[in-house]
């Protein structure tokens, strides 16, 4: 390489170098759960506009009027259609059912798959392995016409729902397969205080990110915490 093409070549992109995301709309099926509902909390807190989804309109709406903060109710359906992000936050044992009701709805969206694949015993938490891979595997094999990213898994719902909690402090592994895909949900996570959402690979990659809620499972019971994830020196 001469000189002169290396002057020409572009300079690399900021990672950090993220859009603005604050004027989307970002809807959350599932959001009646602990999990979606504290995610819409903390998005709504931070100025997002958030419409909760839920297989029943009226459940829906009862949980947006308990959160306020301008949070409307929906069925899954009119969620889907009106928001621009939309965030999966559905029991796993009802997520291929609910996305593929909601195939139409999603197309073009960016979603973003946030559910964990878990089994329980008497032993504890441990990790299922679905037959795609991982849900968020799942969910783009379901969705061929959206844009299925990952994050979110590691949150404790319960320090999301508290309103005394002012920051969140915790990364969110971010995965998809176009990075302006994950520039978006980085910026996203990165409206609630506290959070960043930090790349973190392809979706091939998902099964091991919601896996480790499993091990988060075993440290919050043996610590009695809420504990969450930092990467460090990024």
């Amino acid at each position: 390489m001469t000189s002169t093409d290396s002057a020409q070549k572009p300079a690399a992109k900021d990672p950090w170098d993220l859009p603005d995301v604050s004027g989307l709309v970002v809807g959350v099926l599932g959001g009646t759960g602990d999990q979606g509902r504290g995610l819409a909390y903390r998005l709504a807190r931070a100025g997002q506009k958030v419409i909760i989804g839920s297989r029943a309109a009226e459940r829906a709406q009862s949980a947006a009027d308990e959160l306020g903060l301008g949070v409307e109710g929906a069925t899954n359906a009119e969620c889907a259609r009106r928001s621009d992000i939309v965030i999966v936050a559905v029991p796993w044992d009802g997520h291929a059912k609910t996305l593929e009701s909601l195939r139409e709805e999603l197309a073009g969206k960016l979603v973003i798959d946030c559910v964990n694949p878990l089994g329980f015993d008497k032993k504890g938490a441990y990790a299922l392995k679905p037959a795609e891979g991982s849900a968020a595997e799942q969910a783009a094999a379901l969705l061929p016409d959206s844009r299925v990213t990952a994050a979110f898994h590691h949150l404790s719902a319960v320090l999301l729902q508290d309103a005394s909690v002012e920051e969140i402090d915790t990364d969110v592994m971010v995965l998809g397969e176009v990075r302006a895909d994950t520039d978006l949900v980085q910026a996203l996570a990165a409206r609630i205080p506290g959070m960043r959402g930090v790349f973190a690979g392809r979706l091939r990659n998902a099964h091991q990110v919601e896996s480790l809620v499993a091990n988060l499972i075993s440290v919050n019971r043996r610590y009695k915490a809420h504990a969450g994830l930092r990467v460090t020196d990024v």
